[in-house]
Protein backbone atom coordinates (compact mmCIF):
# COMPACT_ATOMS: atom_id res chain seq x y z
CA UNK A 1 0.00 0.00 0.00
CA UNK A 2 1.24 3.31 -0.95
CA UNK A 3 2.14 6.03 1.92
CA UNK A 4 2.74 9.46 2.16
CA UNK A 5 4.98 11.53 4.24
CA UNK A 6 5.83 15.27 4.76
CA UNK A 7 9.47 16.00 2.73
CA UNK A 8 11.77 17.43 5.11
CA UNK A 9 12.60 20.71 3.13
CA UNK A 10 9.51 22.45 3.89
CA UNK A 11 8.55 24.37 7.27
CA UNK A 12 4.88 24.47 8.58
CA UNK A 13 3.68 27.05 11.32
CA UNK A 14 -0.02 26.71 12.24
CA UNK A 15 -2.03 30.62 12.21
CA UNK A 16 -5.45 30.07 14.53
CA UNK A 17 -7.06 27.38 11.97
CA UNK A 18 -4.86 27.34 8.93
CA UNK A 19 -1.33 26.41 8.23
CA UNK A 20 1.07 27.88 6.24
CA UNK A 21 4.00 25.84 4.34
CA UNK A 22 6.94 27.48 3.38
CA UNK A 23 8.94 25.30 0.26
CA UNK A 24 12.58 26.19 0.90
CA UNK A 25 13.48 24.72 -2.39
CA UNK A 26 11.00 26.37 -4.15
CA UNK A 27 10.60 29.68 -2.56
CA UNK A 28 6.49 28.97 -2.23
CA UNK A 29 3.97 28.86 0.18
CA UNK A 30 0.77 27.03 0.39
CA UNK A 31 -1.97 28.02 3.07
CA UNK A 32 -4.07 24.77 4.37
CA UNK A 33 -7.66 25.10 6.06
CA UNK A 34 -7.82 23.29 9.07
CA UNK A 35 -8.56 20.05 7.74
CA UNK A 36 -5.88 19.86 5.45
CA UNK A 37 -3.65 21.01 8.17
CA UNK A 38 -5.15 17.98 10.46
CA UNK A 39 -4.04 16.36 7.67
CA UNK A 40 -0.24 18.18 7.08
CA UNK A 41 -0.07 16.78 10.54
CA UNK A 42 -0.48 13.13 10.32
CA UNK A 43 1.94 13.01 7.46
CA UNK A 44 5.04 14.03 10.03
CA UNK A 45 4.62 10.25 9.89
CA UNK A 46 3.96 7.88 6.77
CA UNK A 47 0.57 7.30 6.06
CA UNK A 48 -1.76 5.94 4.00
CA UNK A 49 -4.75 6.81 2.38
CA UNK A 50 -7.11 4.88 4.44
CA UNK A 51 -4.96 5.98 7.44
CA UNK A 52 -5.88 9.14 7.01
CA UNK A 53 -9.88 8.63 6.25
CA UNK A 54 -9.40 6.84 9.80
CA UNK A 55 -8.42 9.69 11.50
CA UNK A 56 -10.46 12.32 9.99
CA UNK A 57 -13.26 10.19 10.63
CA UNK A 58 -12.25 10.14 14.34
CA UNK A 59 -11.48 13.91 14.58
CA UNK A 60 -14.36 14.92 12.76
CA UNK A 61 -17.24 13.23 13.84
CA UNK A 62 -19.67 15.35 13.27
CA UNK A 63 -19.02 16.07 9.47
CA UNK A 64 -20.32 13.57 6.83
CA UNK A 65 -18.58 10.79 5.13
CA UNK A 66 -15.33 11.48 4.43
CA UNK A 67 -14.21 10.45 0.58
CA UNK A 68 -11.34 8.33 -0.04
CA UNK A 69 -11.27 10.52 -3.51
CA UNK A 70 -11.08 13.80 -1.74
CA UNK A 71 -7.80 12.51 0.35
CA UNK A 72 -6.36 11.26 -2.83
CA UNK A 73 -6.64 14.37 -4.47
CA UNK A 74 -5.45 16.46 -1.70
CA UNK A 75 -2.44 14.07 -1.75
CA UNK A 76 -2.40 14.32 -5.26
CA UNK A 77 -2.11 18.10 -5.03
CA UNK A 78 0.84 18.17 -2.34
CA UNK A 79 2.58 15.90 -4.02
CA UNK A 80 2.93 18.22 -7.36
CA UNK A 81 3.63 21.10 -5.02
CA UNK A 82 6.49 18.71 -3.89
CA UNK A 83 5.60 18.96 -0.25
CA UNK A 84 5.02 15.36 0.03
CA UNK A 85 6.11 12.10 -0.90
CA UNK A 86 5.98 8.52 -1.08
CA UNK A 87 7.49 6.65 1.59
CA UNK A 88 9.92 3.59 -0.31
Amino acid sequence: MVQYIQCSTVEATQLDEEWIILHTENFTVTKLNEIGGFCWGLLNQAQTVDSLVQSLSNQYVAMEEISTRDIESYLLDLLQFGLIKHVI
